[in-house]
């Protein structure tokens, strides 16, 4: 049993530790990754690291300089992300799918001197590059285009030799980006350290990872979540992970499953219950060489837990993590899952529930999630306000609302604010009502979070239209798709309903409580009386906080 104590020295490169350790322990002929019918080994993954990592210095990119990652799942990802960390960098990943206006919000509060983007989404970048100011270079993984430099390019003039920055374990390692409450995205600062505590505490105590597994994430290594699953989980024991740059559907999860024989499979509630609704799937396709199922990123509907089990035969693993933890710090465990619970908190981590004065709540009540997690951000990138709210000393505030039982098992209830998680991704209210506002049939908006037929979270817009204009389908539909050509797709409004009159405030402010209550959607459930906890999951649908 792994103690739950991890020693991380003083003089500790991330980088150094999960690409170059495999080469002086004999396992540079080892597999990192499968990718596109082709495998890489850790000894080629090393050599591309340094050659990044050099590029990156002739370039100018100096210790604690940002890096802005805008790549799909691929070895390149792998490769900026240890190549930049190796030289003291930070890297940035983001999602790959964003619109020019996100990305010049990321380049411009990043301070980026350097962005590292598939050719897709460059082009999204170039209409913004002038307006970044500390943006330097753009590297493209593809065609480059004009005043852009080519990413093998770089590789092929720079040194196949680096020794990595000396670097402390309290060094910053990497950025995560979330979501906050102003709709505006926020960036978790996360340590050398971190890595190296989440692989050890969660990915070999909870998950059981070693050398002999192959890894399948369905969640993008931009999420944090990801980034543990496919990334430095597998390189902490030398194990390989299978990396597809598309989204996965339901159908396309089961073909890589039967297909390359991953022994671990990791994705959200939502992609498993879309994968129960695959007809046939339990005959088509072969999932045998799987042992562990894990759901994470939103809560995972019982019923889900009980049909998959049934038609494939694997209990699914709910947890619960943050961007803010980098990875899980809540968990069911093999063998012991309580269905419709997330589980307890892992060994080297504590949870605890408080009221709204800070106080415990007893046993069965529901209440704020506080964590002590060695994994923490320290705070946010200059966000001092939203640090002192949720880094409250030893203690981080999740921003979930659960309950505990006589066990030790927590159940979630919902969130403390009004951000929806859709897909596993924080969507902000705010920001999708504004892309509904430039609408020139709309005058108010107000957008929630409703479960569908699953269970699962999905963004509902309630509208006021201006005087003379007629509600319909057909204008519903031109709404839904208007939204979809200014944000990303899994942002739009899967439901759109036309009302005479939004509820406020005295002061003006949309009240969503209202607009969820009159809106049909699933009230916060009432946890069950203390003596009627043990062996009972009551589970609210809403989504919790994730990557």
């Amino acid at each position: 049993m792994i103690t739950p104590v991890v020693d991380v020295p003083e003089r500790f490169n991330a980088a150094a530790f999960f690409a170059d350790r495999h080469l002086a322990e004999g396992r540079g002929s080892r597999t990192v990754f499968r990718y596109r019918g082709r495998a890489v080994t850790y000894a080629e993954l090393a050599e591309r690291v340094n050659r990044f990592g050099n590029a990156l210095r002739d370039l100018g990119v100096e210790i604690e300089n940002r890096v802005l990652l805008i790549l799909p799942d691929c070895p390149e990802f792998a490769e900026v992300f240890w190549g930049a960390i190796k030289i003291g960098a930070v890297p940035v990943p983001v999602n790959p799918w964003l619109k020019s206006a996100d990305y010049a919000f990321l380049l411009e509060d990043s301070r980026a001197k350097a962005v590292v983007a598939a050719a897709e989404a460059a082009a999204q970048v170039a209409p913004v590059r002038d307006q970044c100011r500390s943006l330097r270079h753009v590297i493209v993984v593809g065609d480059p285009f004009p005043n852009a430099l080519g990413y093998e390019d770089l590789l092929a003039r720079a040194s196949a030799s680096l020794e990595p920055a000396d670097t402390s374990r309290d060094d910053v390692a990497l950025w995560g980006y979330t979501s906050g409450s102003t709709g505006k995205p926020k960036a978790a600062v996360h340590l050398q350290q971190d890595l190296l505590q989440a692989a050890d505490l969660v990915g070999r105590q909870i998950f059981g990872i070693t050398h002999d597994d192959l890894i399948f994430s369905a969640s993008k290594l931009f999420f944090v979540y990801g980034l543990g699953n496919s990334l430095y989980f597998p390189a902490r024991v030398g194990a390989a992970s299978i990396l597809v740059p598309e989204r996965i559907e339901a159908e396309r999860a089961f073909e890589v499953i039967a297909a390359e024989r991953p022994t671990v499979f990791f994705t959200v509630a939502t992609l498993y219950a879309r994968m129960l609704q695959v007809e046939g799937a339990e005959r088509r396709f072969d999932l045998s060489s799987l042992r562990l199922c894990v759901s994470s990123g939103e809560a995972l509907p019982a019923a889900v837990f009980h049909a998959w089990k049934s038609r494939f035969g694997h209990e699914l693993l709910d947890v619960v993590g943050s961007t803010e933890a980098l990875h899980d710090f809540i968990a069911n465990r093999p063998g012991e899952v309580r269905p419709g619970s997330s589980g307890k908190a892992i060994p080297g981590f504590e949870a605890r529930l408080v009221d709204d004065r800070g106080n415990p709540v007893l046993e069965g009540n529901v209440g704020h999630l506080l964590i002590k997690a060695p994994t923490a951000a320290p705070y946010y990138w200059k966000r001092p306000v939203q640090t002192r709210a949720t880094m409250l000393g030893e203690w981080l505030r999740t921003g979930d609302m659960f309950y505990q039982d006589s066990d030790g098992y927590f159940y979630f209830c919902g969130r403390s604010d009004d951000m929806l998680k859709v897909g596993g991704m924080w969507v902000s209210p705010i920001e999708v009502e504004g892309a509904i506002l430039e609408h020139p049939a709309v005058v108010e908006a107000g957008v929630i979070g409703r479960p569908d037929d699953d269970g699962l979270t999905k963004p509902h817009a309630f509208i006021v239209l201006k005087a003379g204009v007629t509600p319909s389908d057909a204008l519903a539909a031109e709404i839904r798709e208007f939204v979809r050509k200014r944000l990303a797709g899994y942002k739009a409004p899967r439901w759109v309903g036309f009302v005479p009159d939004l509820p406020k405030t005295a002061t003006g402010k949309v009240q969503r409580f209202r607009l969820r209550s009159e809106g049909g959607s699933a009230p916060l459930p009432t946890p069950p009386p203390s003596n009627r906890l043990r062996g009972q999951s009551p589970r609210s649908n809403t989504p919790r906080e994730g990557r």
